[in-house]
């Protein structure tokens, strides 16, 4: 759950009832570009992922976010996706967060490639980069800027006036175990499922 409390199974239950008002809310908020403030607040929960519990490096922070700003940020994905497929802003080599697709096609595709090289007696350098963190510091002027070069501003102006907004006074505060910490800027880009550095 995110600071509103509200279990995502709660929503899924009541589908049939919440759709229509939800749908109402998620369409005026597209229109006007105002985002609700308790969509812009997320609590941080740390998931241990491996080794020493003791050793905070061995936790993984995940943003818990309200569900209906989620449901608000999937419609506004799903056009920003749509916008960069139909500009051809995204490259037919992105895998990642697309329909679909995945790590394993991409890599699938990535050794086709390298044993129809090496097959063709051509040599091959890989480089790996780990870009640890890369997601959580994007800054959310560059990103907007993008967004607009990539013709986003032209097509659906609503939609970045929209993420402006979302991105606009986001905070974030850590609870762990009940306990949470006061409410600080939140320096991450919150819009999931779209891989920003494809468009940079």
């Amino acid at each position: 759950m995110g600071q509103d409390g509200i279990h995502p199974r709660v929503m899924r239950e009541l589908a049939d009832e919440l759709a229509k008002p939800l749908s109402i809310i998620c369409h005026q908020s597209w229109l006007t570009s105002e985002v609700p403030d308790n969509c812009k607040l997320a609590n941080v929960t740390p998931i241990h992922k491996q080794g020493a519990k003791e050793d905070p490096g061995n936790y993984r922070p995940v943003s818990l976010t309200s569900v209906l700003g989620k449901i608000m940020e999937q419609f506004i994905l799903s056009a920003i996706t749509q916008n960069l497929q139909d500009g051809q802003g995204l490259r037919p080599s992105q895998h990642g967060f697309r329909r679909g697709r995945s790590c394993l096609t991409n890599l699938i595709t990535f050794y086709d490639q390298v044993t129809h090289l090496v097959d063709a007696g051509k040599a091959v350098d890989v480089v790996y980069l780990d870009f640890s963190k890369a997601f959580d510091t994007v800054s959310h002027s560059i990103l907007l800027n993008k967004l607009a070069a990539h013709g986003l501003d032209k097509s659906t102006k609503s939609t970045l006036r929209w993420v402006r907004n979302c991105l606009d006074g986001q905070a974030q505060r850590v609870v762990v175990n009940g306990a949470a910490s006061s409410w600080g800027q939140s320096p991450v880009v919150s819009l999931r499922g779209l891989c920003w550095a494809d468009i940079y």
